[in-house]
């Protein structure tokens, strides 16, 4: 049945090709869009897992610049599709480009069929093992980790943990990008965990802790007498991390002198501290972050682009708390028990309304302000059970602003996220689940499995 098979989605103008696509892969269900309107529409209707994509679209059929917009509202809509750009001769600049948009791979054209067959059933096999890793990330339950430490039940966050996963025994540089507090110090010392390289030592700095004139001394180290004060010779981060991982936290915030002899570093896997003349060889891998938009900064000459791209060979997006549906209410438990071991025994929970404050704030300050403001609630709890009250939280309708591919995924959005809530406040249990929800425990089950949100 063609309904059973993979949907493949051409986007693609010239009439003879679109034929030729479509003849040459009869084991996918070939859908054809020769504009972007079309392909738009299609990728609503037809949900096509992979998408192969001429970046010459009319009206700009000698361009680039409306095979982009596709691209650009396909991530948007369904970031999960693997999208295949055609490259031309000599637009290798174009490919790169549709890759940092977000593109799986590009093919050159003139097409070779056989080539661009294998490319497209690697992005199926792909999407498929991705898809099951949503769906185990999705059964949602309590004390759910990723990367040895990291609680979380949103596949958003185990997405993030998995591209870490997978990089983590190479010696790429590693860029975390994601708002202040949202826990990008602890992805970068998972991702050290894992390497090749846990046996040596993970050193962070933070670039925007630290006054410009002492940055570089810290980084790099110093020699006895290289100026005043320097009392005896003082290895640096860098040269503390050789064998392990060096964590550049607000890595913007590094003035362009500094920029310039970190490049050296990164390039010859040398240093030379304040005051030296020897050159002392580091094998040190560098993973750094910032919440910063260092592209911006970049265009306004604040930022080296030659660093960038020698920093951010894999960029990953760390998701804020307020786009983890379930995870504040999971990391409020979590640190509930922390705190209250430490500071008030007799705590031992979370009072329902506090629950719903947790599941309904905004969390402007991430994973850090939850963090605080559970720590505070704990210390000014007088009961056995932290209130609404002692969080110092107002009730907020949360507004998700998620774009839905179609109604049909808006409603599962909607669903999802409302069971996933729900799940969490009550700990797993079904019958507490369904309560809040206020539905019967039979239709609970029968979401459950519909939408593979099994505890």
């Amino acid at each position: 049945m063609a309904d059973s098979k993979p949907k493949l989605l051409v986007v693609e103008d010239d009439e003879g090709l679109q034929a030729q696509l479509k003849w040459a892969y009869d084991d996918f269900d070939v859908v054809i869009a020769g504009d972007r309107e079309t392909a738009i529409a299609a990728l609503r209707s037809e949900e096509p897992s992979v998408v192969t994509l001429d970046l010459g679209l009319p009206p700009d059929p000698d361009g680039t610049s409306e095979g982009f917009k596709v691209l650009d509202e396909i991530m948007a809509l369904k970031p999960d599709t693997k999208v295949i750009v055609a490259s031309g001769h000599g637009a290798r600049e174009s490919a790169l480009q549709a890759i940092d948009r977000g593109a799986y791979d590009f093919y050159q054209k003139p097409v070779d069929i056989e080539q661009l067959g294998l490319i497209v059933r690697r992005a199926f096999n792909l999407h498929a093992i991705e898809q099951e890793n949503r769906k185990l990330a999705a059964r949602a339950g309590e004390g759910n980790t990723v990367l040895g430490r990291m609680i979380t039940g949103a596949p958003e966050m185990v997405k993030v943990a998995r591209t870490i996963e997978r990089v983590a025994n190479t010696n790429v540089s590693v860029m975390l990008l994601g708002a202040s507090g949202t826990g990008k110090e602890l992805l970068a010392r998972g991702l050290h965990e894992a390497s090749d390289r846990r046996d040596g030592s993970f050193i962070a700095i933070n670039c925007a802790a630290i006054p410009e004139n002492l940055l570089e001394s810290e980084l790099f180290g110093h020699e006895k007498g290289a100026f005043t004060g320097a009392v005896k010779t003082t290895e640096g981060k860098i040269e503390q991390a050789d064998g392990g991982t060096l964590f550049l936290d607000e890595v913007g915030d590094i003035p362009l002198p500094l920029q310039v002899k970190l490049l050296r570093f990164i390039q010859e896997r040398t240093i030379e501290r304040i005051g030296g003349r020897k050159q002392i060889a580091v094998d040190t891998r560098i993973v750094c972050a910032t919440h910063q938009d260092l592209e911006k900064m970049i265009a306004e000459n604040a930022f080296r682009e030659d660093l960038f791209y020698r920093l951010a060979e894999v960029v990953v997006k760390v998701p804020a708390l307020a786009e983890r549906p379930g995870d504040a209410v999971l990391l409020a438990k979590s640190f509930l028990k922390r705190f209250a071991e430490e500071m008030n025994p007799g705590v031992n929970g979370f009072a329902p309304d506090a629950l719903a404050a947790i599941d309904s704030w905004p969390w402007p300050g991430n994973v850090r302000e939850l963090e605080n403001r559970v720590k505070r609630a704990v210390i000014m709890a007088d009961g056995k059970l932290v209130a609404a009250d002692d969080l110092d939280l107002d009730d907020n309708e949360e507004d998700d602003g998620a774009q839905a591919l179609n109604l049909k995924s808006a409603r599962e959005l909607s669903d999802r996220k409302m069971i996933r809530h729900a799940l969490a406040r009550s700990e797993g249990n079904i019958s507490s689940t369904a309560k809040l929800l206020g539905i019967s425990r039979p239709t609970l089950y029968d979401l459950l499995k519909q939408y593979d949100l099994q505890t």
